[in-house]
C-alpha cells in the first residue's frame, strides 16, 4: 500500500486568514471596518501579496468585501441579505426540528440539551471570549439540525455556517451574553412543548434587536 504524503504545515496565507477570520467572527474587526493594507502588513509582518491572498480567501467565504480602488472592508450583511439568510435558515431548522421531534417522540436528543446547557454555562462566565460564545451558539443549532438524521439538510445548513457566524458577530453589540444562555435553554424547552414553529419567533427576536440598534447600519 502506498503511504500517503505527510501533511504540510499551514502556509503563512492560511495562518493569516485564520487570525483575521477569528478577529472578524470574534467582533474585534467589526462589520464595515476598513482593512488598511499598510497597517495589517506591519502588524503581522507579512508581504503585501500574502495579505492580499488571505483577504481573497476571506472574500470567498463572505467575510470580507474587496472593492476596486477602494480596498477591503469587513463584510456587513444588509437588511435584504438577512431576510434571505433567515428565510433559508428557518426553512432548514424548522424541518430539522420537525424530523428530530418525530424521531424522539416529542423529545430532542441529549446532544441538543447538552449544547444549550454548555452555551448557558459559557455565557455566565464573563471572561468567555465572544468567539467561544459564537462557537457554542453554533453548536446548539448544529446539534438541532443533526438530530433530524437528514444528511442533505445538514449539508445545506453547513453551507450557511460562515454567514450565520458573521451575523452573530454583527449581533454582538445588541445581544448581550446574559441573553444567549437563557434564550437557548428556553428554545429547547419550547420546541419540545410547542413544536418547530417557535423557531420563527426565536429568529425574529434577533432581527428585531439588530433593527432596533438602527436599520441604517445595514
Amino acid at each position: 500500500m502506498t503511504r500517503p504524503a505527510p501533511l504540510q504545515p499551514a502556509s503563512t496565507v492560511d495562518q493569516l486568514a485564520a487570525v483575521l477570520r477569528a478577529r472578524i467572527l470574534g467582533g474585534d474587526l467589526e462589520p464595515g471596518r476598513r482593512l488598511i493594507e499598510r497597517e495589517l502588513v506591519e502588524t503581522y509582518d507579512v508581504a503585501r501579496h500574502t495579505l492580499r491572498a488571505a483577504l481573497r480567501r476571506l472574500e470567498s467565504e463572505g467575510l470580507v468585501r474587496v472593492e476596486p480602488n477602494r480596498g477591503a472592508r469587513v463584510a456587513s450583511l444588509s437588511g435584504e441579505d438577512l431576510k434571505e439568510l433567515f428565510a433559508l435558515r428557518l426553512a432548514l431548522e424548522r424541518e430539522a426540528a420537525h424530523l428530530a421531534l418525530a424521531r424522539g417522540g416529542g423529545r430532542l436528543p441529549p446532544a441538543v440539551h447538552d449544547a444549550a446547557a454548555e452555551l448557558d454555562r459559557l455565557a455566565r462566565r464573563r471572561r468567555t471570549p465572544w468567539n467561544e460564545l459564537a462557537a457554542a451558539h453554533h453548536r446548539v443549532h448544529e446539534a438541532l439540525v443533526a438530530a433530524a438524521g437528514a444528511p442533505r439538510i445538514e449539508r445545506a445548513y453547513a453551507a450557511l455556517s460562515t454567514e450565520l457566524d458573521l451575523f452573530l458577530s454583527q449581533l454582538r453589540p445588541v445581544w448581550t451574553r446574559e441573553r444567549l444562555g437563557p434564550d437557548h435553554l428556553a428554545l429547547v424547552r419550547d420546541l419540545e412543548r410547542d413544536g418547530p414553529d417557535v423557531l420563527r419567533e426565536h429568529m425574529a427576536q434577533a432581527l428585531r434587536a439588530l433593527h432596533a440598534d438602527g436599520p441604517d447600519r445595514h
